[in-house]
C-alpha cells in the first residue's frame, strides 16, 4: 500500500490551520502545520513527499513570495493557494507562477479534500518518475561514462532517459569524437530492451553486397542469422547509416514498415556527416530519414561544454597514469585556461589523445600541455574557438579542478587538503558544496 502523502498547511491564523488539518485528517491525509512561510521552508525541500496548502496573506513572507521560493527549488511541487474575498487577481497571478490551484474563502471542505486528492496523486506520480530517472541515470555503468556537469550534458542525459523509455527509432548525430556510439549504448541500457540484444553494425565497413548479406540474409553455411534477426526484440545500431546504398536503404525501410508499431526491434541510426557540413537528411531517402529521425539526439561538441573539459582531462589523465605507472601531470592555471579555450575539433577523442600524451610527457619530465595542443592543431582542420568567457568562469573552473585533484591525491582527507590549499574547513566545505564535490567520492 502506498504511503500517505503529507499536506503542509501554512497559515498565520491558528483556527484556520486547525480546521484545515482536521478536515484533511478525516480523509486520511497526514498533515503538518506551520504559522509562517519561513518556518515551513525549514521542512519543505525539493523532494517533499506531499503538497502545500498556503494562505496568500501572511505577515513576513507572504503567500506569493512563499510560492516563488517553493517553485524555485521544486517546480513540480503542487501548491494550493487560499485567498480572501477580492484576491482573485492575486490567485490568477499565483497560477501563472506555478500554483496547482486556489480556493477562495469561505470554501467548502469537500472541495478542499477533492483538490488535495488530485494534488497528491500528481505529486506521487512526479516523485515516482523522479525516483525512476535517478535509478536509471545512476544504475548503469554506461550512463556513468557520460561525464560532465555542463548544461549541454545535463540535457543529453535527460534526452537519453526520456527517449530510452520510448519505442520509436532514434537518429543520433554530432561531430566526430563526441560519443555518439556511447549515447546509443546508453539509450539501450536505460530502456525496456536492456536485457535484449544490442547489435552494432558498421555500415561503412563493407561493400554493398556484403553489407546486404550481413544485414538481411546472414550466412547459412556458418549458421549465422542476419543481423536484423540477431537484434530481434532489442536494438539494432547502424553506425555511419548514411553509407548505406539506395538499395539497402529501401530494404531497411521495408523492414521498418513490416514491423508495424510499436516496433519489435528498435533502430538507432548514428550519422557522422555533421562535421562535413552535410546532414543525414541529405544522404538518406526522405521516407527513411523521417522514420529514423522520429526522435533525434545531437551530441554537443566539446568546445561548448566548458568546465567539463577539465573534468574529462583529469579523468583520462588519471586513467593513463595508472596504466603507465606514473603520476598524473599537474595542471596549472595557464594550462587550464588553454584547455578551456582550445577549439577541440576532434572533441572527446582528441582530448583523450592529449591526456595520454601529457601523461607520457610527464613521465619523461618534459613538455607542456600547450605544446601538445599546438601539435594537435596542425593535424586537424581549424574550427572556430570557444567564445570568450568572463574571467570569473575560468577562475571557478580552475578552482574546482584544483580541489578535485587535491582531494583525489589525498584520498578524501579533508585535513590534508586544507593544509595543502591553505583553506579553513568552512571555506573548503562551502567551495566543495558550490562545485558539487563530495568527500565520499574520494574515499
Amino acid at each position: 500500500m502506498a504511503k500517505a502523502m503529507k499536506i503542509a498547511i501554512v497559515d498565520d491564523e491558528q483556527d484556520m490551520r486547525q480546521s484545515i488539518s482536521q478536515w484533511l485528517a478525516l480523509s486520511g491525509f497526514d498533515t503538518e502545520s506551520f504559522a509562517t512561510a519561513e518556518e515551513a521552508l525549514k521542512r519543505i525541500g525539493p523532494d517533499y513527499p506531499g503538497v502545500v496548502v498556503s494562505d496568500v496573506r501572511m505577515p513576513g513572507m507572504d503567500g506569493m513570495a512563499f510560492l516563488k521560493r517553493l517553485m524555485s527549488q521544486d517546480s513540480a511541487l503542487p501548491v494550493i493557494i487560499i485567498t480572501g474575498h477580492g484576491d482573485v487577481p492575486m490567485a490568477v497571478e499565483a497560477m501563472r507562477v506555478g500554483a496547482f490551484d486556489f480556493l477562495e474563502k469561505p470554501f467548502n471542505p469537500d472541495q478542499m479534500t477533492e483538490l488535495a486528492k488530485k494534488a497528491t496523486q500528481k505529486r506521487r506520480l512526479a516523485l515516482d518518475a523522479r525516483a525512476l530517472r535517478r535509478d536509471l541515470s545512476g544504475g548503469t555503468q554506461i550512463m556513468d561514462k557520460l561525464i560532465g556537469a555542463s548544461p549541454a550534458m545535463e540535457r543529453l542525459r535527460e534526452d537519453i532517459l526520456d527517449l530510452g523509455q520510448a519505442d520509436g527509432h532514434v537518429l543520433i548525430d554530432g561531430e566526430t569524437g563526441t560519443g555518439k556510439t556511447l549515447a546509443a549504448h546508453a539509450l539501450h541500457a536505460v530502456g525496456s530492451r536492456a536485457s535484449k540484444p544490442f547489435v552494432l553494425v558498421q555500415c561503412g565497413a563493407y561493400a554493398e553486397e556484403e553489407m546486404g548479406s550481413k544485414l538481411f540474409e546472414g550466412d547459412p553455411d556458418a549458421s549465422l542469422l542476419p543481423l536484423v534477426e540477431q537484434a530481434r526484440g532489442g536494438t539494432l545500431c547502424l553506425e555511419d547509416v548514411e553509407a548505406l546504398s539506395a538499395a539497402l536503404q529501401a530494404r531497411l525501410l521495408t523492414f521498418i514498415n513490416d514491423q508495424g508499431a510499436p516496433a519489435e526491434t528498435r533502430i538507432v541510426a548514428v550519422s557522422n556527416l555533421q562535421e562535413q557540413g552535410k546532414t543525414s537528411e541529405d544522404a538518406l531517402r526522405p521516407d527513411l530519414f523521417y522514420r529514423l529521425a522520429a526522435m533525434r539526439i545531437t551530441l554537443p561538441p566539446l568546445r561548448q561544454r566548458g568546465e567539463d573539459i577539465l573534468q574529462l582531462f583529469n579523468r583520462f589523465a588519471e586513467g593513463f597514469s595508472d596504466e603507465y605507472g606514473c603520476e598524473a601531470p599537474e595542471v596549472g592555471a595557464q594550462e587550464a585556461a588553454q584547455l578551456l579555450q582550445a577549439p577541440w575539433p576532434g572533441n572527446v577523442r582528441q582530448l583523450i589523445n592529449v591526456a595520454e600524451r601529457a601523461v607520457l610527457q610527464s613521465r619523461r619530465g618534459s613538455g607542456t600541455i600547450a605544446s601538445l595542443l599546438m601539435a594537435e592543431s596542425e593535424t586537424v582542420e581549424p574550427v572556430m574557438t570557444t567564445e570568450g568567457k568572463p574571467l570569473k568562469e575560468y577562475v571557478e573552473a580552475f578552482e574546482r579542478m584544483l580541489i578535485d585533484n587535491t582531494m583525489r591525491r589525498h584520498k578524501g582527507s579533508i585535513v590534508a587538503v586544507m593544509d595543502e590549499l591553505c583553506l579553513p574547513r568552512r571555506t573548503l566545505n562551502e567551495k566543495m558544496a558550490k562545485y558539487g564535490l563530495q568527500r565520499s567520492d574520494y574515499l
